[in-house]
């Protein structure tokens, strides 16, 4: 019981001292200087004055805004058409849009799962044989569409959806043969993919589906002539129900340093 009301006496005595700011001559000591940047502050650059600022917590989006017309014209395709194809440079948005689209669609009960798929193709180096089972290989080339998902919804609620698997990883290697109806699917990096996959994948379409194909044709990892994306592109968008969306440099949402390497790599 002594030891008990000791660490009680211990806890209230620096909770007292930590609100009071009173570090002197005693053994707590603040982790960030009073005077210099606190993580905790609202924004960079400001010091902390004799208010104490509100600590930010992390919030998750609802929902997105174009960023450019670009975007806007991809998030209405993806609005009304039951297939997109989405073909550019890097740092448009491509990935992170087509993916919050889906969150949104599966949210509002529009489908009942999100089909999530990648080609497994390093960027121009081997790693070799990755241990433990399908998911754990094909985790390292989801990485970026994880991140979005991450973006959109809270890391326990993304893990309990994979769980029940209403957001699945599906390898592009063992999607022939089925039909993903009611289903939000996302195939990203589709410069990777020859012109017999994404026929394939294509067909997978079912009913009550949208699919969303992205892909930047100058960044393809195969050999010259094996992506299929552009002819893929060429060919689909003459059909009136298909929309594909070129974006271009003047689009990048990244950093803007990104639009100008890319105007002359």
């Amino acid at each position: 019981m002594a030891k008990r009301a000791t660490r009680k006496s211990a806890k209230r005595l620096a909770r007292e001292t930590f609100e009071s700011g009173d570090y002197n001559g005693g053994n707590i000591h603040p982790l960030f200087n009073a005077d210099e940047w606190s993580p905790v502050e609202e924004s960079y650059g400001k010091k902390r004055g004799p208010e104490k600022h509100e600590q930010r917590d992390q919030k998750y989006r609802k929902n997105i805004k174009a960023q450019n017309e670009s975007q806007q014209q991809f998030m209405d395709a993806l609005d009304d058409h039951s297939l997109v194809i989405a073909s550019g440079p890097a740092g448009t948005g491509k990935t992170y849009v087509a993916v919050a689209k889906a969150v949104e669609a599966l949210e509002q009960g529009h489908v009942s799962r999100i089909v999530l798929s990648r080609p497994a193709v390093e960027a121009g180096e081997s790693l070799g044989f990755l241990p433990g089972d399908m998911e754990e290989k094909l985790s390292p080339y989801l990485r970026p569409l994880f991140d979005a998902l991450s973006d959109r919804l809270s890391t326990k609620r993304l893990k309990t959806l994979m769980a029940e698997n209403i957001i699945e990883i599906a390898p592009i290697a063992y999607m022939r043969g089925r039909t993903l109806n009611n289903a939000y699917v996302v195939i990203d990096e589709a410069q990777n993919c020859t012109y017999v996959q994404l026929k394939m994948l294509l067909t997978r379409l079912g009913w009550h589906s949208t699919m969303v194909i992205t892909g930047d044709p100058q960044q393809s990892d195969l050999l010259p002539g094996i992506s299929g994306l552009d002819d893929i592109a060429t060919k689909l968008d003459q059909l009136d129900n298909v929309k594909v969306i070129n974006f271009k440099d003047k689009d990048v949402v990244r950093h803007p340093l990104v639009a100008e390497m890319l105007g002359v790599l």
